[in-house]
């Protein structure tokens, strides 16, 4: 019997964190997801409805190994999220190697435009696309370096892929505070005076404003909806500013 699913969705970055919560929730409501990940998810694996395709992100001709595979599967998709990605050092601009930050581009941005030009060959579709950006893309807070730096490239390789995209809605969405390995790692940094947003996010650490990936799901694909819905192609936004009613 062939199973009609509501979705038809693809996430990068599911062996944890967003990815993760995402593709458990989706994969638990009648939706099919595809995961692409270099870590097998042994949690994800188990759900009927999830399909993992072993990829190393930064590892260009992999990529294309891993979209002609896929592309076997489906050539339609109703949600492509580039979600994989990486904080790499936290701390100011001169004390972080150039190499370094170089390293935190490939993930955050290059190998996004690899992934999209790969589906473009192999004539994969997409009607939406969303990129997981973040605040740091905007705020310029003291620390965020390399992260900051890639998420501000992602936010404009977006909006230059929209005018090249006529017939898939693409869009950057900054999800807000969630509780990730990420952010474990940045609120177990000492205090310095230096940074003040490391202080606010320990603060919000174990509370509402910073729910696991799991419970932040459902309101992070009623913000994507309202991304196509109500937002141009090409758009940024942040999930904390945005009317969900």
């Amino acid at each position: 019997m062939l199973v009609k699913y509501t979705m038809k969705v693809l996430i990068t970055g599911t062996s944890s964190g967003i990815g993760d919560g995402l593709s458990r929730y989706l994969s638990s409501s009648n939706h099919a997801v595809y995961g692409m990940s270099r870590r097998e998810n042994m949690r994800l694996k188990r759900c009927k409805d999830y399909y993992h395709f072993l990829t190393d992100l930064l590892d260009a001709k992999k990529i294309k190994v891993s979209v002609g595979q896929i592309a076997k599967h489906e050539k339609k998709f109703d949600l492509l999220v580039l979600n994989a990605g990486v904080l790499g050092e936290f701390g100011d601009m001169h004390e972080i190697p150039t190499k370094t930050m170089k390293s935190v581009m490939d993930i955050n941005l290059w190998a996004n435009k690899d992934l999209l030009d790969a589906f473009y060959a192999a004539g994969v579709h997409f009607t939406q696309i969303v990129a997981i950006s973040s605040g740091a893309a905007v705020n310029g807070n003291r620390g965020w370096n390399a992260y900051a730096l890639s998420k501000a490239a992602l936010n404009m390789m977006v909006q230059l892929y929209a005018s090249e995209m006529p017939n898939t809605h693409v869009s950057a969405l900054a999800p807000g505070l969630v509780d990730t390995s990420m952010q474990a790692y940045v609120t177990s940094l000492n205090s310095d005076a230096r940074f003040p947003s490391l202080d606010r996010l320990r603060a919000a650490s174990g509370t509402d404003q910073m729910p696991c990936p799991l419970e932040l799901a459902p309101t992070l694909l009623r913000a994507m909806q309202r991304l196509k819905d109500h937002f141009p192609s090409g758009s940024f936004a942040d999930l904390r500013t945005m009317d969900l009613d």
